[in-house]
C-alpha cells in the first residue's frame, strides 16, 4: 500500500485538529500554513472528510472546521478510505471494492494479499487521532531532550 499525497495530507491535518480538539473551530488557513499543505488542496480534502462524517464546519468570518467527534472516536482507516477507496492490495481481497477473479480458491498469491491487508487494517482501523497526538507528544519531547543533549555535549 502506498499512501497517497491527498490520505497524507489529510492525516496531518486530522492530526492538527485533533491536537486542537478543545479549541474548536479552526481556519483552513491555520491548518494549511501550520502543517504546509496548499490551501486549496486542503479544502478539497477537508470537504471530503466532512461529507463523510469526520469534520464539522462552520461559515463565516470565525468559521472554519473541527473534529465531527472525539479524536478517539476516529481511525486513520477510516479518513484513507474516504480519500482513496480501499486499502487492499488487489481486489480480490478488498471488502469495500471487491472483484472476483478466476484463480481465486486457488491462488497462493491471493492468500498473501489478504494477509497484507488484515495486517495494514489492523492497524489503520484501531490506531485513533488520540493515539496519534500522543505519539506527536512523544516525538515532540524526545526531540526537545536531543536538542537539550545536543547543547550539553
Amino acid at each position: 500500500m502506498k499512501l497517497s499525497k491527498k490520505s497524507d495530507y489529510a492525516l496531518r491535518a486530522m492530526i492538527y485538529l485533533a491536537m486542537n480538539y478543545q479549541k474548536g473551530t479552526l481556519q483552513i488557513k491555520e491548518i494549511s500554513t501550520k502543517e504546509k499543505i496548499p490551501q486549496k488542496f486542503l479544502e478539497n480534502i477537508l470537504l471530503t472528510l466532512r461529507k463523510a462524517g469526520m469534520l464539522n464546519s462552520k461559515m463565516g468570518l470565525k468559521g472554519g472546521y473541527e473534529l465531527a467527534r472525539s479524536p478517539d472516536l476516529i481511525t486513520l482507516g477510516e479518513v484513507i478510505r474516504a480519500l482513496d477507496g480501499a486499502i487492499a492490495p488487489v481486489d480480490c481481497v478488498s471488502k469495500m471494492s471487491y472483484k472476483p477473479c478466476s484463480e481465486e480458491v486457488t491462488c497462493v498469491i491471493r492468500s498473501v494479499m489478504m494477509d497484507v491487508r488484515n495486517a495494514i487494517t489492523d492497524v489503520l482501523d484501531t490506531m485513533t487521532f488520540a493515539d496519534m497526538c500522543k505519539r506527536a507528544k512523544e516525538s515532540l519531547e524526545r526531540k526537545e531532550n536531543n536538542d537539550v543533549l545536543t547543547y550539553v555535549i
